[in-house]
């Protein structure tokens, strides 16, 4: 794709959604964090289900330590790997408490120390938290960016730096969303929706003729 295609990519998925939000439930940078440790291999709405409860009880990293890890495992049980999810809200409930006065860091190197939090965790939560325009890549954006030829890499690692690369700066903020949805309602993995898609004319999967 060319840099004239790449940002028509971008202004059509715009057109289409102004103001992309997570669909992810939060309400402070912490739920947020808890929220996307929670998601890793598990659906947002599976979450959002759970958290539903959970932040009722605790929404800080001082009260998540005083629910203590058997009451938190009992919320999160419906979630996927929530005995190691548990173990590292735990631990990083007491680090944000004993290093950080109790709040989430706005920095990434600070964020990939926490247990749990990996780049795309600590990339959504600097993007959605703090407005900062990173891209995190997940297995939607990793999908999308390849199927398309927007920026196509054999590794998340490498498709970030490629879409960080390739984004306009004015779509930069809000790409990984745009990206996202479109991963996980239209170019889906086993059969993605091309005659309902914004950019199809854009994209270069060569099997997408056969999907209009």
């Amino acid at each position: 794709m060319t840099p004239a295609s790449n940002d028509q990519f971008y202004a059509r998925l715009a057109a289409a959604n102004p103001q992309p939000r997570s669909e992810l439930t939060f309400h402070n940078p912490f739920t947020l964090l808890v929220s996307v440790v929670l998601s890793a291999q598990a659906t947002d709405a599976g979450v959002n289900k759970a958290t539903q409860s959970l932040f009722r009880l605790a929404d800080t990293p001082a009260a998540l330590l005083a629910l203590g890890e058997v009451r938190l495992k009992e919320q999160i049980k419906t979630i996927g790997l929530f005995n190691t999810k548990a173990r590292n809200l735990m631990a990083l409930s007491r680090i944000l408490v004993e290093r950080y006065a109790g709040q989430v860091p706005d920095d990434r190197e600070a964020l990939q120390s926490l247990p749990g939090v990996g780049r795309k965790t600590a990339n959504v939560v600097l993007n959605v938290a703090f407005g900062q325009p990173t891209i995190a890549v997940d297995t939607h954006v990793f999908r999308v960016a390849n199927r398309t030829g927007l920026a196509p890499g054999a590794t998340p690692t490498q498709v970030e730096a490629l879409l960080d690369e390739r984004t306009p700066a004015r779509w930069k903020l809000n790409a990984h969303h745009w990206l996202i949805l479109l991963g996980r309602y239209v170019c889906k993995a086993r059969k993605p929706a091309c005659a309902v898609c914004p950019v199809h004319d854009l994209c270069e999967y060569p099997a997408k003729s056969a999907m209009l």
